[in-house]
């Protein structure tokens, strides 16, 4: 199989870029991977040291397979996030979580990909997106789909940095791609911005200061000193993107389940605060949302009414104050407490 046949018939099904790597081109992985569990950067994200033998070597992984090959699809916003932060009374959600769960999306586009490969060749083929001991981002790095950047994400410049990686593995030898080098250069917008100092150096991450990991992956009351600095974000945050010079490249999303549901483009934190175990369920039928559970998500809410110095949202943290999830609780109880604060004296 040639790889140029390869690429277009992914491009033909809507993927954006396509690059091809070893299963062992990333060897200075393995050696990153154990520096960042090594300093306890996880946190509480245990599933990334299961396993790691697998995430730092993917010839491990599947030994059978002889090429992988990566693929790019964007999701960029027809919005600047960072315009959502000047709206205290709004919850700010993440780009890639306003609509439907990328895992899905992603998947049924590399399934079908692989079997077209396997009805051309009879190969064999794993697809991967995010959920199995796949390091993606050095992946892609190594099959030429762009780098990763200062904030550790990858970037890359046809695409800018607002797209989604799917893995194809599979039996088939093809030729892969030169890897692509860093273009950074001395920029530092992506450190900069960061409102939580999450980023100790270039190129590593601290997830246990990261809004994303805060907000989706933190189980419990978050340290008071973050939470005054998570703002209105309530489901991940993406300021270190949206920052990135490189997206003035980006291109339009052309999956229609990544464009923002109208109800949360911009949803309101009172309105949120309501939610219950059902109606959460509800709401995030479908959407990457749903995965951490009405109690986290509301916890979150609360934090970002907390945060918002606008006193009337008083009222929709007062009824959770005394709620039986004790995070949700602890999070009512100190919005409170911060909204009191901002209360203009009495005459």
């Amino acid at each position: 199989m040639d790889a140029g046949r390869v690429k277009a018939e992914a491009q033909h099904l809507g993927f954006a870029s396509a690059g091809i790597c070893r299963p062992d081109a990333i060897p200075q992985a393995a050696d990153r991977l154990a520096r960042f569990l090594a300093d306890d950067m996880h946190g509480q994200m245990g599933w990334l040291a299961d396993r790691s033998e697998w995430r730092g070597n993917p010839a491990a992984l599947w030994p059978e397979a002889r090429s992988v090959i990566m693929l790019a699809e964007p999701y960029t916003p027809d919005r600047d996030p960072l315009e959502l932060l000047e709206e205290p009374e709004i919850g700010a959600i993440s780009v890639y979580a306003r609509n439907k769960d990328y895992h899905d999306l992603v998947k049924k586009r590399l399934k079908r990909l692989g079997r077209w490969l396997v009805d051309e060749t009879g190969c064999e083929i794993r697809v991967f997106v995010d959920t199995a001991p796949v390091m993606e981002k050095p992946l892609a790095e190594a099959a030429g789909l762009g780098w990763q950047g200062k904030h550790t994400n990858l970037l890359s410049r046809d695409l800018g940095n607002w797209f989604f990686l799917g893995a194809v593995f599979t039996t088939l030898e093809l030729t892969p791609d030169p890897p692509e080098v860093e273009h950074c250069g001395s920029c530092t917008a992506c450190l900069d911005i960061c409102p939580t100092d999450a980023f100790p150096a270039p190129f590593r991450l601290d997830a246990r200061r990261c809004i994303s990991y805060l907000t989706i992956e933190h189980k419990g009351p978050v340290d008071e000193e973050l939470r005054a600095k998570m703002g209105n974000r309530i489901y991940g945050c993406d300021d270190c993107l949206a920052v990135c010079p490189w997206n003035k490249f980006a291109v339009e999303a052309r999956e229609a389940g990544y464009w923002a549901r109208v109800e949360l483009a911009a949803p309101r934190l009172d309105d949120l605060a309501k939610l219950t175990d059902k109606t959460f369920r509800e709401v995030f039928a479908g959407s990457p949302i749903k995965r951490i559970g009405r109690d986290r998500f509301v916890r979150n809410v609360l934090y970002a009414i907390g945060n918002s110095a606008t006193p009337h949202l008083a009222e929709a943290a007062r009824p959770l104050s005394e709620d039986p999830d004790p995070a949700v609780a602890d999070a009512a109880r100190w919005a409170l407490a911060r909204l009191a604060d901002t209360q203009p004296p009495r005459p």
